[in-house]
């Protein structure tokens, strides 16, 4: 029992001591301070902007074609005894170069009898020309009074014959004009230097007038039919009505072959006039020098040759349109609004007009002034009226260059 009291009385004074504490800790604790919570302004980079004068280049796509492309067909029958070595599909021939010869023994043999044939008119015209000189001598001596019809005048001084022969003789220069024709054709020469890209006749085989022989394309030129929509084409400067361009605008090609970007230099060559029906563009066609690289001309510095078929990007210069503001597509948000930054360094929202066109770029026409910052950071539109700190500045034409320059 007295245990149980003794145990009681520690556990009371603990209280007691641990109440003691807590009354000295509570006034002796040190007086609050209110203060007001700091804020930091969001670091932002921004452009300055600069109206310029720009010629805004226009992106399209389209497949490289031929400038030519000639179904080769055999003009005479025969069976071909000679093809080149070139005659190959993908085998490069120049021009002039003979392809296949058909066999040309008949058509020796029929030249052979041409000349043969005109030899003999020739000697028989000759022969009636001396008839007609002794007739003409003879008609001289008959009597003054003697009746002489027109037809029978004719015909004694042998003018019908005359005529024959000379008929005679025109008619075996033609024939072996022809002749000599169809020896020529039994030859198959290259018209333009080409690359063939099908055959369809061999050494062996036997041929008649209208055979297929083989399928070639031009490689000094080439060209790209490009889409031009309406709402980009008075960014172009297109020739009126149906006229070439004289001195176009320059036009670059590209494409990724092997993880490496190609480029090319091609040129405006003319519009096809009219807008089609269906998907309302207009179609440009840009003209290639030496595609192939064959004469070292037309191909960028260790670029690869631009292959008829290919796929390419196409960037067209625009003409020159006066006072616009280039800045990156990915500021805008949606309303046409951009971030602009007062004198006080506050965010606001400016809505601005611009040009309609592609790529990573907008032209802004209204809504910015000269000297005005644009926010480059992108921000939440909940940001509006919140006070930034620009970290660095650069001007809009300074981003155009070096945008050129990454390029």
């Amino acid at each position: 029992m007295a245990s149980l009291k003794q145990q009681s009385s520690i556990a009371l004074g603990m209280l007691v001591v641990a109440l003691v504490i807590s009354v000295l800790l509570y006034w002796s604790r040190p007086s609050a301070e209110l203060a007001a919570p700091e804020y930091s302004p969001v670091s932002v980079d921004a452009a300055l902007v600069i109206r310029e004068n720009l010629r805004i280049p226009v992106e399209a796509q389209g497949t490289v074609a031929p400038l030519r492309a000639t179904s080769i067909q055999a003009e005479v029958s025969g069976r071909i005894v000679e093809t080149a070595e070139t005659f190959l599909v993908g085998g490069f021939v120049a021009a002039g170069d003979v392809i296949l010869r058909i066999d040309p023994r008949d058509y020796k043999t029929r030249l052979l009898r041409a000349q043969a044939a005109l030899k003999s008119a020739a000697s028989s015209l000759v022969q009636e020309q001396g008839r007609a000189e002794v007739a003409l001598r003879e008609w001289k001596k008959l009597p003054p009074g003697s009746q002489r019809s027109q037809a029978a005048s004719d015909l004694y001084l042998r003018k019908p014959q005359l005529e024959q022969a000379e008929a005679q003789l025109l008619a075996a220069e033609a024939d072996l004009n022809t002749a000599r024709d169809n020896l020529e054709r039994s030859i198959i020469r290259a018209p333009y230097d080409a690359l063939i890209r099908d055959k369809h006749s061999e050494l062996g085989q036997f041929v008649g007038p209208g055979t297929p022989l083989a399928q070639i394309f031009s490689v000094d030129q080439a060209e790209v039919r490009l889409p031009i929509p309406q709402s980009t084409i008075n960014y172009l400067d297109l020739p009126k009505g149906v006229e070439q361009y004289q001195g176009g605008p320059d036009v670059e090609l590209y494409t990724e072959i092997g993880g490496k970007t190609s480029r090319w230099t091609a040129q405006a060559h003319r519009t096809e006039g009219v807008f089609d029906e269906r998907s309302r563009v207009m179609y440009l066609v840009v003209r290639i020098e030496d595609p192939y690289g064959l004469a070292h001309t037309g191909l960028h510095p260790g670029a690869e040759p631009l292959r008829m078929g290919s796929f390419v990007n196409a960037r067209i210069q625009g003409r020159e349109i006066q006072n616009l503001v280039a800045l990156p597509r990915y500021i805008l948000r949606a309303g046409n609004l951009l971030w602009v930054i007062d004198k006080d360094n506050i965010l606001r929202n400016r809505q601005v007009e611009m040009l309609r066109t592609g790529g990573d770029q907008i032209y802004v026409t209204a809504g910015l002034d000269e000297g005005d910052l644009v926010c480059l950071t992108l921000m939440d539109p909940s940001f509006t009226g919140a006070a930034v700190a620009v970290q660095s500045t650069t001007s809009t034409d300074q981003l155009i260059q070096a945008k050129a320059v990454s390029e």
